[in-house]
């Protein structure tokens, strides 16, 4: 991919992440595709996970960490009876304990202690970092890793189904939550022991019913129609904000949010969030406003438009 050939598109792909890639080669694999100079990606998934993981190209990279992601919705299964030194399949299980008859009753109790804000623990082999250097590497280096608990959202957690030695489990949860850990402390509350085997993202807001693609799929398109036949796969940066209120905007505050100057709108309310359009109704910023009506950028739009 030469870069002198690159492309600068905006907008946003919602890739269905295949099993074995990390997020970024998932990304690399997609930037490629598109040819595109500038791309980034919303809410990693580990190698073993599939599902929704938003691409964000050009312009669409600002929003990301203002808005997608906030809210994530699963489909995990996890394994009782062993623990893993990553939390997942992917580790060497370094614990095995009976796994004891359960009824659907006894999980259920189980879970009603994980739902709602709890502090949880990440795995050790996570990406967080510490003095600049992710966990993950740290541990794998032998060090002895410490990892601080931390809270977090866990709106709903629901049993599908489960067998002698398996369950299937519902997770809608907000940011920084990790399904390994979820999976980690259900088994030590069921007395023994589990870890994650495999896990879909099935959602992210706003994008409740994605339409997802293939890394085949987008194989194809490029194939059958050429790089304007991807180009129609991706979604407007906007599809990302109508959620978020709109402040219609005058071409001389337009000026102004460009400039990053901050000015006074009267008869508005407080908002942390607003999507500042001009007078066609593009994108002009993100902004926020305080109680007094002072309108302050967050990010600002060279264009919009995918």
């Amino acid at each position: 991919m030469s870069k002198q050939n690159q492309r600068d598109i905006s907008g946003i792909l919602l890739l269905d992440k295949p099993q074995g890639l990390s997020s970024n080669q998932a990304l690399q694999r997609v930037r490629r595709l598109y040819n595109a100079r500038k791309a980034g990606h919303t809410g990693s998934l580990d190698p073993l996970a599939t599902g929704l993981l938003p691409v964000c190209f050009g312009e669409a990279t600002k929003i990301a960490g203002y808005l997608l992601g906030s809210r994530k919705a699963y489909e995990a299964e996890l394994r009782l009876g062993a623990t893993t030194t990553t939390d997942d399949a992917e580790g060497e299980v370094v614990a095995t304990r009976p796994v004891p008859e359960l009824a659907g009753a006894a999980i259920e109790t189980a879970l009603v202690t994980l739902r709602g804000r709890i502090t949880q623990t990440p795995p050790a082999y996570s990406a967080i970092k510490q003095g600049g250097v992710a966990l993950y590497k740290r541990a794998r280096r032998g060090e002895d890793v410490q990892v601080p608990p931390r809270e977090v959202e866990i709106f709903r957690l629901e049993l599908l189904g489960h067998d002698a030695d398996r369950v299937r489990l519902h997770v809608e949860c907000g940011s920084g939550t990790y399904i390994r850990s979820i999976a980690r402390d259900l088994g030590e509350r069921l007395g023994c022991g589990a870890h994650l085997t495999s896990l879909r993202r099935s959602w992210v807001d706003p994008y409740r019913r994605p339409a997802m693609y293939t890394l085949a799929q987008l194989e194809q398109v490029l194939g059958e129609q050429g790089l304007a036949g991807l180009d129609a796969l991706m979604l407007p940066l906007e599809s990302a904000l109508d959620a978020l209120p709109a402040l219609h905007v005058s071409p001389e505050q337009e000026l102004a949010l460009r400039q990053g100057k901050r000015f006074i709108q009267t008869g508005l309310g407080a908002s942390a969030l607003c999507r500042a359009l001009d007078s066609a109704n593009r994108l002009v910023a993100l902004v926020e406003i305080d109680p007094g009506g002072e309108v302050r950028v967050l990010r600002g739009f060279v264009h919009a438009q995918a």
